[in-house]
């Protein structure tokens, strides 16, 4: 089965075809760099990753775009409101640029530790205001866009497709909600490309005035139009993000180029915690150090972002979040076990060797991945691999193969602990004092090493003659 996924533009599932065979270009929102970044922002980028890492396993090359937002992005979304990044600044007392700066690190902080693969670039938004100018001036000269004082707004009815990825329609879009009505715009549905502000602390002269700065919606254009070329393969973001940004940005893409921008739209949904939203009042909008600080890996949490289909609703809950650390113990266990088979020390008679059962597991993963990436299916299929070695089922030639398998799974997901663990000097000897207590048939003093070690997180099991360690 070849890669299909959910096209947020046309409303169903494709099977995916890029514009240049074996090569993707992807361009996926990335963080406005305002505040630490949270979980439900996270689950949208882990998203991204995980896309990222199946293309690969498929065999495509793929240049990888993320932006860092850290200017012009208002708090209505619209065209009103102060900068995100320029409120937090008056908060804080601190250069708008400086928390941008320390945003942006501590972001790429949070990533590494969730095993994210760096992509390809991270342009920031205020390295490439030239780009966004020359779009905005090319707009205007075209009649897609006009300039009131020293503000440029596009003009929606200039594109008569306004509203594909959406839904929505301009004469049913509430002027009051989204759209800010402004007695300058021609119409309320027209958005800013470039705004004016004499006291706005990150401002650049233009042909339209000394003291302007770009729209949050042009920024996304003139990024992906200058690392990946006009017309790109793939665009993700949060399904906040279909509208009102990925529309405006098809808008002034498409009416400035006459091209398709992105031929796949694909969005995640919403974090839940506690089965509701996050909110500062109620004390649940968490960060990776608050998950770490709990006594979790953060692969855990990347674990559970990734176990729920990114198309439906996911809540997040700390039990859920132990629930997740349990399955990777057993996955990690899955590992090691395996690792014994291979070596002969247990496991199926090689007349047995479980290989069928596990050659329809491994198709089962990449059905299930290939199926608009379903990491429920995929992930339910790893873990019936551990029924098969728990039950003895796998030779060690199969689980070799196997040991390869979750090397392709890791790849794909990135939750996996494949390589081999080296325990402490100290308790690599309390071990063997252990073997030579039972050796000597002292079995008080062996209990009370087993307990020792039990203290110390290390868990012993004792078959075929052998004694083997997992931590707990």
């Amino acid at each position: 089965m070849t890669l299909h996924v959910h096209n947020t533009l046309t409303r169903r599932k494709e099977e995916f075809v890029p514009l240049e065979p074996g090569r993707v270009r992807m361009y996926n929102c990335g963080p406005t760099v305002y505040s630490r970044v949270h979980i439900g922002n996270l689950r949208a980028f882990l998203f991204a990753d995980l896309l990222r890492r199946w293309l690969e396993h498929e065999g495509y090359e793929v240049r990888q775009v993320m932006n860092i937002t850290d200017v012009g992005h208002l708090t209505d979304d619209a065209d009103d409101g102060e900068d995100k990044l320029q409120r937090q600044a008056r908060k804080e007392g601190l250069d708008p640029m400086e928390i941008a700066r320390r945003q942006t690190e501590l972001f790429f902080g949070d990533l590494e530790r969730l095993r994210c693969k760096p992509a390809a670039v991270y342009p920031r938004a205020t390295d490439h205001v030239p780009q966004m100018l020359e779009m905005i001036g090319a707009l205007v000269e075209r009649g897609n866009a006009y300039q009131v004082g020293q503000d440029v707004y596009f003009e929606v009815s200039t594109f008569p497709e306004y509203g594909k990825l959406s839904g929505n329609r301009v004469e049913d879009l509430d002027a009051g909600a989204r759209i800010e009505v402004r007695d300058e715009k021609r119409s309320p549905a027209d958005f800013a490309l470039w705004k004016s502000d004499p006291h706005h602390l990150m401002k650049w002269e233009s042909r339209y005035g000394p003291d302007g700065f770009p729209g949050w919606h042009i920024e996304c254009s003139a990024m992906a139009r200058e690392h990946l070329g006009e017309r790109i393969d793939i665009h993700t973001g949060g399904e906040d993000n279909v509208f009102p940004h990925h529309e405006c940005e098809i808008a002034q893409t498409e009416a400035l180029t006459g091209r398709p921008f992105a031929n796949y739209w694909m969005h995640t949904k919403f974090l839940q915690v506690d089965g509701g939203k996050m909110s500062k009042s109620l004390g649940n909008v968490y960060t990776v150090d608050d998950v770490v600080e709990r006594g979790f890996e953060p692969r855990a949490l990347r674990y559970t972002l990734l176990r729920g289909h990114y198309r439906q609703p996911l809540n997040f809950t700390w039990e859920i979040l132990a629930d997740s650390a349990r399955a990777l113990e057993k996955l990690d266990d899955l590992v090691v076990r395996l690792r014994r088979v291979a070596a002969g020390e247990e496991g199926a008679p090689e007349a047995a060797a479980g290989g069928d059962a596990l050659a329809a597991l491994r198709a089962e993963f990449t059905a299930a991945m290939n199926d608009d990436l379903n990491t429920p299916e995929a992930i339910a299929a790893v873990h019936k691999l551990r029924g098969l070695v728990v039950n003895d089922e796998l030779g060690s030639e199969a689980a070799a193969r196997a040991l390869a398998f979750l090397e392709e799974v890791e790849g794909a997901l990135g939750v996996l602990q494949l390589e081999e663990e080296a325990l402490a000097p100290e308790l690599e000897a309390l071990i063997e004092e252990r073997t030579a207590a039972r050796a000597a048939k002292d079995w008080a003093r062996a209990d009370e090493l087993r307990d020792r070690l039990l203290e110390a997180g290390i868990e012993l099991e004792d078959k075929g003659g052998q004694t083997h360690w997992r931590r707990v």
